[in-house]
């Protein structure tokens, strides 16, 4: 019986299939041990939204679609002719409380004076009134002598009565200047209070000149306002207004990406964080850009697991169990000496392979 012939060249090809796929496996094997991958990562770069912080209609677009634009450029306009209104308004009330305190100012000037000459007339009494006690004393020990004289016969009866009318007038004088020195006292008690309640309106005419004051800055802030921004260099993503559209404060209206700073998030299997600590090297490949390599640096891990950071998380205390793998975002930022043309070309977004050298 005649033996089959022997297949020399499917041998041949079967060794080497067999010979590159152990060495293939060799090198993916020790190139794993030095080495973590994932697919699982996305570019992220800051993403600055626009948003306007006083209503009112859009009078210009300054923009289009995509537009670079650089830091301080005017993106667009409120129409401000209502805030300009409002400072006429803040204007006018700044100037009637000025006035009003001018006028408390007048007020308790001349309340001081009051006060003042109130005050010098009860120390004018008071002197007045020592003055007549004196002349009292004098005109008591005259009309004493001259009563002892009449008494004997050595005087007459009209001097008698003249030091008699003497000491009554003293008397007089003395309860007429009492009465004044009181009227005085009252008046000046009188202007103290009127000047306490001077100096309360004349506070209050000043918080009101604050308060006018505050209500005109606040009308002028927002009147700038009404010109929104850049507030960063880079490219405004689809501009969704147009003029003539009501816009609210707090209204998210577009966004402006910062095109000169770029990060990768890459969702690491939790069995492949063992060996990974900040500060790694790494190197990235962009779908976008499979013939160049960007050099990178682990950066840090996230506190939790991407799903506990889902609106609704996992909870393993309900239903049935079912163990899977969780993955954790880590953070990787792209290093400043890879070219910065290829840098900004990179879209939050775009799809990355990650390798992680461990090693």
């Amino acid at each position: 019986m005649e033996k089959k012939k022997t297949n020399t060249k499917f041998i041949i090809i079967v060794s080497a299939l067999v010979i590159l796929g152990g060495a293939y496996g060799i090198f993916k094997y020790m190139h794993s041990l030095a080495h973590e991958e994932t697919d699982d990562a996305q570019i992220e770069k800051n993403m600055n939204p626009i948003i306007p912080r006083v209503s009112g209609y859009v009078d210009k677009v300054y923009i289009k679609d995509n537009d670079f634009v650089k830091k301080g450029d005017t993106l667009f306009t409120i129409d401000s002719k209502e805030y300009r209104l409002k400072i006429d308004e803040a204007t006018a009330n700044l100037a009637s409380a000025e006035g009003s305190f001018e006028v408390s100012k007048a007020d308790i000037g001349s309340v001081m004076a009051s006060v003042s000459v109130s005050d010098a007339n009860v120390q004018s009494a008071g002197g007045n009134i020592q003055s007549a006690k004196i002349k009292l004393g004098l005109a008591t020990n005259d009309f004493n002598r001259y009563s002892n004289l009449y008494k004997s016969h050595t005087i007459t009866k009209q001097q008698y009565e003249q030091a008699l009318a003497a000491k009554q007038e003293a008397e007089n004088q003395i309860k007429i200047l009492e009465q004044q020195q009181k009227a005085s006292s009252f008046q000046k008690s009188v202007s103290q209070a009127k000047s306490k309640v001077s100096g309360k309106q004349t506070e209050v005419a000043a918080a009101n000149i604050k308060r006018a004051k505050s209500m005109l800055e606040t009308a002028q802030l927002n009147l700038t306002y009404t010109v929104i921004t850049a507030a960063i260099d880079g490219q405004v993503s689809k501009i969704d207004i147009q003029p003539g559209q009501l816009v609210q404060p707090g209204q998210s209206l577009f966004y402006i990406i910062n095109n000169t700073e770029a990060w990768v998030i890459a969702n690491f299997k939790e069995t492949q964080l063992n060996k990974m600590v900040a500060g790694q090297k790494v190197t990235l490949k962009v779908d976008a850009y499979p013939d160049y390599e960007f050099k990178a640096t682990v950066t840090s891990f996230s506190p939790a697991t991407g799903s506990r950071f889902s609106i609704l998380p996992p909870d393993n205390a309900t239903g049935n169990f079912v163990k899977t793998i969780q993955r954790l975002p880590v953070k990787i930022s792209i290093d400043k000496d890879n070219d910065a043309e290829k840098i900004k070309q990179l879209r939050p977004g775009m799809n990355v392979d990650v390798d992680v050298h461990i090693k």
